[in-house]
């Protein structure tokens, strides 16, 4: 695959590191079974060993996704929108540091927490929540902690609708 122009791609034994203008994203992989070379601008991936089975087949297509993604997020980051529904109770959401914390929630007490997983950034405003960095598995994975951290329980799910969902 073709490495664009203002991206680096450096290749160690068992780590991938990608470099843009928007920041730089490493990834680990499996030296014993893919081989991972970057020569000018291209990088090839290639399953290890003479015979390559369908396990193998798959594991060097997932790198390959993996640096698509990697070079996709230095050159113009990955951004997730989520929406804030609430009809019981006013809630409000904060992002401090590297948590979120969700108040009110269902009228609790006390309030719900997130941790926001590597360089991800949460920003609200309003009823609107945007996730957004460079490395895709950290957005979509704080987004995701976000929608199941206001989980209503045991409640039934047709009357309490409160939460937060992407939009």
């Amino acid at each position: 695959m073709q490495i664009p122009q203002g991206v680096t791609v450096t290749i160690e034994p068992g780590l991938i590191k990608v470099k843009g203008p928007k920041g730089e994203v490493q990834k680990a992989y499996d030296t014993k079974r893919i081989t991972v070379v970057a020569q000018g601008a291209d990088v090839s991936v290639t399953p290890v060993g003479k015979k390559v089975t369908r396990p193998l087949k798959a594991a060097t297509g997932a790198v390959e996704a993996h640096i698509r993604n990697m070079i996709k997020g230095v050159q113009s980051g990955f951004e997730v929108k989520l929406a804030l529904v609430y009809s019981h109770f006013p809630v409000t959401v904060e992002a401090k540091g590297d948590t979120v914390f969700i108040k009110n929630f269902l009228g609790e007490k006390t309030p719900r927490t997130v941790k926001i997983k590597g360089q991800a950034k949460v920003a609200v405003s309003g009823q609107e929540i945007t996730v957004s960095g460079v490395n895709k598995e950290d957005v979509g994975q704080t987004a995701s902690s976000l929608i199941e951290a206001t989980g209503a329980g045991h409640r039934d799910e047709r009357v309490f609708q409160d939460g937060i969902y992407y939009a």
